[in-house]
């Protein structure tokens, strides 16, 4: 099992949570999927890939710019959330990121900065049983400007108390690594260390 590298410059870790820390992509696919068929979207793993890491409210606002539909966007969002809610206990944790996480808890300052709700992010961090690790978790509802803008990670390494180009952040998405590069911080990408299929039924 190869875990992602720390950086010896790092002097704070900040973790993505969805695709980084839990395997909750195929749980998002499919609560998205289930949804959408009642709007006549086809979702498709190539199309949910293009919208990694953005929260559901922007992701219907973008679903509707690329299909011409007029979806609530708060509405589709809210469906969407509680579909994700019925199903997010088939979640698995992304073992080499958990791996790391554990190895470094007491040894250097970590926080979470996800694009999820609050009250779903922390039910995430204990469906894995991760709790005990995190004290900081920055949510969609704690800023203004969701990934790709660097406010989600300004935000940890504020709460964590060290300054953004000492902070290395591990995510899974394009936004998401934009987001850290944009901070200043040093950006890790996990995807190389495991492999998520999306679409297969969870």
């Amino acid at each position: 099992m190869k875990l992602p590298e720390v950086n010896p410059k790092a002097k704070a870790l900040v973790f993505d949570l969805d695709g980084t820390l839990a395997d909750t992509m195929p749980v998002h696919f499919w609560a998205y999927k289930n949804i959408l068929a009642e709007y006549g979207i086809d979702f498709t793993p190539e199309l949910f890939a293009t919208l990694a890491g953005i929260p559901a409210v922007g992701t219907i606002v973008k679903l509707n710019e690329i299909f011409g539909t007029k979806m609530n966007p708060e509405e589709v969002g809210h469906f969407k959330e509680a579909e994700y809610e019925k199903i997010m206990h088939k979640m698995k944790p992304i073992v080499p990121v958990v791996e790391l996480a554990k190895q470094y808890y007491g040894k250097l300052p970590m926080s979470i900065g996800t694009g999820g709700y609050f009250r779903l992010a922390w039910k995430t961090v204990d469906i894995l049983d991760l709790r005990q690790y995190f004290d900081i978790l920055v949510s969609a509802d704690d800023v203004t400007h969701s990934k790709p803008h660097p406010e989600t990670f300004l935000k940890c390494a504020e709460k964590m108390g060290v300054a953004p180009e000492f902070c290395q952040v591990f995510e899974d998405g394009e936004p998401g690594m934009e987001a850290a590069r944009a901070a200043g911080m040093m950006a890790t990408l996990v995807t190389d260390c495991y492999d998520v299929t999306i679409g297969e039924p969870i």
